[in-house]
């Protein structure tokens, strides 16, 4: 009876164990698929968009739009982007990774205020399993792909610029520097590079890292400058940015001086205006529309599980990250003589957006029609 009783149990126990074994062969079974689909993803796909600033036209008018066209165009208009602006506020753009998370978003593209402070929301992001997508500044974190411009070769073609309007007068008085703000790694390649050009070419009588990129804040700068040195002695003024460059010259002119060579970049339409009139000699143009659609084109490839080697060709390192996929986007020096061959055959702006009222007799001495 014994021998019987323990045969039944043994049969019974080999059952509950083959039962056991099915029970996980399945769940692991489902844990796989679960996995296989979370990698990979069809066009229903979510993709949060975090930009630094409205300051700057650029982000509201170029990035944003462009890069929802192109994550559209990419789904066959099932996927979404869900957007929002820090409005150059660190602390709130970290709170804003922490409101993708929560939304769980599939991929980020991040533009960020402060390379360093956003780091640990990154890590987080990565945590949770969200594909990081630096544009157009590297953050530091666990970084998936970036794309941007080269930004050491943007501040050499400011700085050679302004070695060719200064021409004989180089070292004749004082340039003024107007570096961008010093939590974006980007003000830091951009003066890298122009210093590469203009030091020992010229004589750098002040030099700014102008908080925030405000051009509030760079007028405010250029008075001081002004002041300091002596109005008669300002040849030429270096600034970062097309925003920074309008509070530059509107301090020069206060000041009395006009035809005083001052760079920019962004192509930003008052730019492009200024420029038109003599105001502001250059401006980098950075075409918008291709940076972000490559953006764009990398955070669905992440988002749906396949590889960016068709896409990024190049490898960058930050500072906590090696060899991250990236596509690098060359760069142009806009000046009046190219304004037809570079804003307005792109499509960014039309010769009625840029030759308005105050602007149309300048426009047309310069062939603007």
């Amino acid at each position: 009876m014994r021998r019987a009783a323990f045969a039944v149990a043994a049969a019974a126990m080999a059952v509950s164990l083959a039962a056991c074994g099915s029970a996980k062969e399945s769940k692991d079974s489902n844990d796989s698929a679960s996995s296989s689909s979370s990698t990979k993803k069809g066009d229903d796909i979510k993709i949060g968009l975090l930009l630094p600033e409205n300051q700057t036209a650029r982000y509201e008018k170029f990035d944003r739009p462009q890069i929802e066209k192109k994550v559209a165009e990419l789904t066959n208009n099932k996927g979404k982007v869900v957007y929002a602006n820090a409005k150059q506020d660190a602390s709130l753009q970290n709170q804003q990774v922490e409101t993708m998370i929560t939304n769980k978003v599939d991929v980020l593209i991040v533009d960020a205020v402060d390379s360093k402070a956003i780091r640990n929301s990154i890590q987080k992001a990565k945590d949770a399993g969200i594909k990081v997508v630096a544009y157009d500044r590297l953050a530091e974190g666990p970084i998936d792909a970036y794309t941007s411009f080269d930004n050491v070769t943007v501040g050499k073609t400011q700085g050679e610029a302004l070695l060719k309007a200064l021409g004989s007068k180089a070292k004749s008085g004082k340039i003024v520097m107007m570096n961008g703000s010093a939590t974006d790694p980007n003000a830091a390649q951009f003066k890298q590079g122009a210093h590469s050009v203009l030091d020992g070419k010229v004589n750098i009588g002040k030099e700014y890292d102008t908080k925030e990129w405000k051009p509030e804040n760079a007028n405010s700068n250029m008075e001081g400058a002004i002041s300091a040195l002596g109005k008669k002695n300002i040849v030429g003024v270096y600034s970062a940015n097309d925003g920074m460059a309008g509070g530059i010259i509107t301090a020069l002119k206060a000041a009395g001086l006009s035809n005083i060579p001052v760079t920019g970049q962004d192509a930003e339409l008052a730019g492009v205006q200024r420029i038109v009139t003599g105001e502001q000699y250059m401006s980098v143009y950075k075409s918008y529309p291709q940076e972000a659609s490559v953006a764009a084109e990398m955070a669905v490839d992440l988002a749906q599980g396949k590889s960016l080697d068709s896409v990024a060709k190049d490898k960058t390192d930050s500072a906590t990250t090696k060899g991250i996929p990236s596509v690098i986007v060359p760069v142009v020096a806009l000046t009046k003589d190219n304004i037809k061959d570079t804003v307005i055959k792109d499509g960014i702006y039309t010769v009625a957006d840029i030759c308005t009222g105050q602007y149309k007799a300048a426009c047309d001495k310069i062939g603007l029609k």
